[in-house]
Order: structure tokens, then C-alpha cells, then sequence
């Protein structure tokens, strides 16, 4: 009986790594190809604003990190770097600068889904009509089926810092 309870343990564990590697490497195979350096050129000429992903966020982890220079026109948005594989990430616009999963749960409503992310060596994605950049001021990268918070860039400076540095121009 010992041995039975051994035997379907491990295989019980056995099928627990195979699903978690699954979801892990799935979207790495099924990726399409990352924009390549011309497509990033015509962006870089159209840029408004530029922020940076950071690896080391509060809310980023061994699993879920971003890192690079991201690019914002009026109807698109770049990634120049990489992320951490995942499946289901989405690209948002927040009105304020996050760095946890909670944080971002705080003003999701507030935030607009620009996208999905489907590479992880850059991506360039198209900002829907009707959606204002410049309304927004930072870049959040979420994984929808997991609620998972993976990194932001803020791209342009809050309207208190606009305002601070408004007064102090003469």
C-alpha cells in the first residue's frame, strides 16, 4: 500500500512540473517574431516620450521582470529590451507610476488596456483610436490570467511634477 501512495505522489508531482513548465515555456514557443531594428527606428523618429522598465521594481520578481527603454508615440507603443516569458501579458496606460500588484489593483479602473504583449524581446503595439497618451504618464505591464504585476516605466513626467516645474521657470 506504502509503495502505492509513493507512486501516485510522484506522479502527481510529475504532472505539477510538466503543467508549470508548460506554462512557462508555451508562450516562449508560440511567441512571433520581436520587431526588428528598422520597425524600432521609425518609432524612435516618432517618439513623445521615452521611460525605462527597471528589473528591480517592488513588485518585480525572479519570474516576472521588464527591462529596457520603452517608446511612446500617438499610436504606438515600444519595447526595446526584454521580459520575462509569460502568457497573457497586456499592455496598460495608468494615470500614476506603480511598482506593485497592489498598487496597480488601486487604479486598474483608471487605467486603459492599450494591448497584448506577444513578444518578449520587444514589441511594438498600436494604441487604439480614441485612447490620448498624453493623458497617462506611465506603462504597466500586467499578466491578465494570473493578476500578475510584471514591471511599468513611467514615460512622462505626473501633472504635480509639470506643475512644480512650471512654477519654477521664469
Amino acid at each position: 500500500m506504502r509503495r502505492w501512495v509513493i507512486l501516485i505522489a510522484t506522479h502527481l508531482a510529475m504532472l505539477a512540473m510538466g503543467f508549470a513548465g508548460g506554462v512557462y515555456t508555451l508562450p516562449i514557443l508560440t511567441a512571433p517574431q520581436a520587431p526588428d531594428a528598422a520597425a524600432l527606428r521609425t518609432i524612435s523618429a516618432e517618439t513623445l516620450y521615452a521611460g525605462r522598465l527597471a528589473r528591480d521594481l517592488k513588485g518585480s520578481d525572479l519570474l516576472h521582470w521588464g527591462e529596457g527603454e520603452i517608446r511612446v508615440s500617438r499610436d504606438r507603443i515600444a519595447h526595446i529590451g526584454r521580459l520575462a516569458p509569460g502568457p497573457d501579458y497586456k499592455l496598460y496606460l495608468a494615470p500614476r507610476f506603480v511598482d506593485t500588484k497592489e498598487a496597480f489593483l488601486l487604479i486598474k479602473d483608471r487605467s486603459v488596456r492599450v494591448g497584448d504583449v506577444k513578444t518578449f524581446n520587444g514589441f511594438i503595439v498600436e494604441v487604439p483610436a480614441g485612447i490620448d497618451v498624453r493623458d497617462y504618464n506611465t506603462v504597466v505591464i500586467w499578466c491578465e490570467a494570473f493578476d500578475q504585476f510584471i514591471s511599468a516605466a513611467e514615460y512622462q513626467p505626473s501633472s504635480q511634477a509639470r506643475e512644480r516645474a512650471r512654477r519654477w521657470i521664469p
